[in-house]
Order: C-alpha cells, then structure tokens, then sequence
C-alpha cells in the first residue's frame, strides 16, 4: 500500500472507532437510564436464592427493565448477593441504579404493610386506617394532607386533597413515610383519572374535571350496588339540566361529620355549603374518596331521564323514576318493606 494512503486509512479507522464508540456509549446510557418518564408502579418478587439471571428475567417481564440480559451484566457491578428475597415495589422503565439501589437497600415489603383503603372513606377516615399500619401515624397522615406539598394534577386551587386519593389496596415499603404513602396514594388516583380521560369525558359531560370527581363522590356514597352506580350519576346529571337541587343524603352527613343511618328534619336544615337540601348544584368538594367503579360511572353515565332514586330492596337497590307520582309510589313501597 501506497505509504502516502496510511495516515488517511489510519484516520478514516480512528473516526470509525469513535463513532462506533460513541454508540455504544448512547446505547449503555440508553439501557442504564431509559429515554421518556418512568411508568406505573409494579411489585416485583424475588425468590429466595434467585440467581441473578432469575431475578434478571423477572424485572424484565413485568417491564421495570429493557433486557434481562443486559441487567445480569449490569449487576457484576453490583454485589449481587446482597439482594434481598421478597416483593419490592419499582416502576416500570426504572433507571437501573435504582432498581439495584431498590433491591439492594432492605426495602423489601415486609409482613402487616399491606395497605387496603376502601371505597367513600373521608380522608380523616383515610388517615385512621393508615395509622393502623406499624410505625405509621394518623397525625403524620393528615399533617401531609394539610402541608400542600404533595397535590393531584386535576385538583384545583385553594381544594384540598378530599376526593383525590384513590381507594385500592397497595403494597407499602417498609421505609416509606406517611407522605411518600399520601403521594403514592393521589399519584394512583392521577394514574387512573388520566387512564379514564377525566379532562375530555368532563368536557363532554359539561362540567368540570373537578366537578366530576365531586359527581363521582356523589355516586359512591350513595350506591350499594355497582349496578346503580350508571343510573344515580344520570340522575344527578339530569337534576343539575334541570336546576333541581340535588337533595343528597350523603352531602348532609358530610356536612354533619357523623354518618346517622337516618337522617332527622333538623339535620335537613344544617348550614352549610354541602347540604344539598338547602343548596343549588353541586357541594363545593368531594365528599368522600371515589373508587374506580364510581369514577367509571360519573364519566359514563348510564342514558336515562330519571330525576328520583330511592331505596327499595335490602340488598341495596335503588329504583329510578322520572315522575314525582312513580317516585311517591317507589317510597311507599320501600316504606312497607321498613327501609325509610
């Protein structure tokens, strides 16, 4: 070869090398720290002498990693062995020091820090239950609520959190603090409301997001069945077309701050904002926390022109009517059955 030809061969292999370099460097990087937002929440199970291949396999299925492969490499960085056995909660497409940081800090969930809320819990309610949990506290519960600083996406200024945590059960961390479980809690009702498109289902309804979770609220202190739920949110819909008032047992026992299973006269004439009774349109707030099924139902609400429900079967269900005489009829017949 011509001796002239080297030093431009030579150059032309430098800036191959480089490039080449230079791409592999951006795929590890992609690998280490995946490009976009981290996804949703999942709890992964490490077996107990799970080889690091195993472990590898299991991340990479329940898609908290791109390639098990690469994280079996990745983790000889590591010292594997100090992976604890247990379920962990990670997120999908997760950076992967943090799942080894995860894996390797003693996060593991331990036994009792299963978290279930149910559906129409207040959050005061809501408080209590997570004080139940060992080495949490009510007090540290509601101190987050009240600091502001963790806030659903959807709730408006100057609203408290009342309606925006979602009722599910989670696996909480044995480490984590009254306030990372308020996050977890309302960045699981974002989750959902955004998953159902609260924004434009709202929109379509006319009312706003925040409108319709207060609807939702509605709906799930007042159904017993999921059956009623579609049907109770068009009756409120339907009421508010018309500029009915509401006239909503549950809105009044919120106002109250006591659930009475009857309601008295007097307690109709309470003073305050929540009282549908005395009240045009809808509370100022939720009243209670949503679940997925309420939520489900508010956004699509089951078509009907009924204006009345009311209790006429033990079991829970509610019979709809769209004229004040077959509402009359309805409520002599829950009467004789001793449900009003």
């Amino acid at each position: 070869m011509n001796r002239r030809r080297w030093p431009w061969v030579l150059g032309a292999l430098l800036v191959l090398v480089i490039a080449a370099g230079a791409v592999a460097l951006t795929w590890f990087g992609r690998q280490v720290r995946p490009p976009g937002p981290v996804g949703a929440e999942v709890t992964v199970t490490v077996a107990r002498g799970a080889t690091p291949a195993a472990i590898a396999q299991t991340l990479e299925e329940a898609e908290v990693i791109r390639s098990a492969r690469f994280f079996e490499f990745y983790l000889k960085r590591a010292d594997a062995s100090r992976i604890e056995a247990g379920d962990f909660v990670l997120r999908q497409s997760e950076d992967l020091d943090t799942v080894v940081g995860v894996l390797t800090s003693g996060a593991a969930i331990k036994a009792g820090q299963r978290l279930t809320i149910p559906e129409g819990l207040t959050l005061g309610q809501v408080a209590e239950v997570v004080g139940r949990l060992p080495g949490r506290s009510a007090a540290a519960f509601t101190e987050a609520v009240k600091s502001g600083t963790v806030r659903s996406r959807y709730q408006p200024q100057g609203q408290s959190l009342e309606g925006y945590v979602l009722p599910e059960t989670y696996e909480v961390g044995a480490r984590e603090t009254e306030a990372q479980i308020l996050a977890r809690l309302v960045g699981a009702f974002d989750g959902l409301a955004t998953d159902l498109d609260l924004t434009a289902a709202a929109r379509r309804l006319g009312v706003t997001p925040h409108q319709a979770v207060v609807i939702a609220s509605l709906v799930e202190r007042e159904a017993k069945v999921d059956i009623d739920r579609g049907p109770i949110a068009r009756v409120i819909y339907n009421r508010l077309a018309r500029g009915m008032p509401l006239q909503i047992d549950a809105t009044v026992q919120f106002a109250l701050g006591v659930n009475k299973p009857r309601l008295l006269l007097s307690d109709l004439k309470v003073d305050s904002p929540y009282n549908t009774y005395r009240i045009p349109g809808l509370p100022p707030g939720p009243i209670a926390g949503p679940g997925r099924a309420a939520l489900s139902a508010t956004l699509s609400p089951t078509p009907g022109s009924w204006i009345y429900y009311v209790l006429t079967d033990a079991d829970g269900r509610h019979a709809f009517a769209t004229t004040s005489a077959e509402f009359e009829r309805f409520k002599a017949e829950s009467a004789r059955k001793g449900l009003l």
